[in-house]
């Protein structure tokens, strides 16, 4: 599970600073909508305080970069 280090990892759900400190506290699904979809991660040329697995950020789904990766995953039905 190599989550840093070489991309940040694109996610699918979108990024609210203060959800988490609301969220329920098992599985908390994310937001309904926002502005930026979530980043984790970091790669290799960025900042340290970036790069390790717990960092959460965010970027415009419109956004094209090159240290942009994505995973893919299966999800359960909710």
């Amino acid at each position: 599970y190599d989550m840093a280090g070489n991309v940040y990892e694109g996610g699918a759900d979108w990024d609210d600073e203060g959800y988490y400190n609301r969220s329920p506290a098992k599985n908390p699904l994310g937001p309904d909508s926002g502005l930026y979809r979530v980043l984790r991660g970091g790669f290799w040329d960025n900042y340290t305080t970036t790069l390790w697995v717990a960092y959460r950020g965010g970027t415009s789904p419109f956004n094209r970069i090159n240290d942009l990766g994505f995973r893919c995953v299966l999800t359960a039905p909710r």
